[in-house]
């Protein structure tokens, strides 16, 4: 049994609508889900229904390295979940997003579980810590739904 978990979380000063739905919508994620700097996104696709799949490339220099997932629990504004598919990433690899409203916005709280090192473990930790940090201007200043 792989046991090897990520868990980030970050306040965001924005309803926990506008943060969720940030999560749905294929122009605002090419913004934010970039993993480390200079990466780019450029293509986003997400059919936002229960068994709905996206795919997310991201872009290092000349390298793309294709993500894709299926929406496996949409509870509008409180929690997100989705397969994570990825190079990187092992299969049934689970994505968990709980939004929760806080005084002065949303926390959101990251929950990624089945690594296949812990090394893995670790890049993904820091690139869900920068995409959060990306997330946090896009959805702050209300240019995200």
């Amino acid at each position: 049994m792989n046991d090897l978990s990520v868990v980030v979380s970050r306040v965001f000063a924005a309803p926990a609508e506008r943060v969720f739905e940030a999560w749905l919508d294929p122009e605002t994620l090419s913004k934010f889900m970039t993993p480390g700097p200079g990466m780019t996104v450029p293509k986003a696709t997400a059919d936002p229904t229960v068994g709905g799949r996206f795919e997310i490339v991201m872009q290092a220099g000349d390298q793309q390295i294709p993500h894709a997932g299926t929406y496996k629990e949409i509870s509008r504004h409180s929690r997100l979940a989705f397969t994570w598919e990825s190079p990187f990433s092992e299969p049934d690899s689970i994505v968990t997003l709980d939004f929760e409203e806080v005084d002065g916005g949303t926390q959101l709280t990251l929950t990624h579980v089945k690594f296949p090192s812990e090394e893995s473990r670790d890049n993904h930790k820091g690139g869900w810590t920068h995409i959060l940090e990306c997330l946090g201007p896009v959805t702050e200043n209300g240019q995200a739904v």
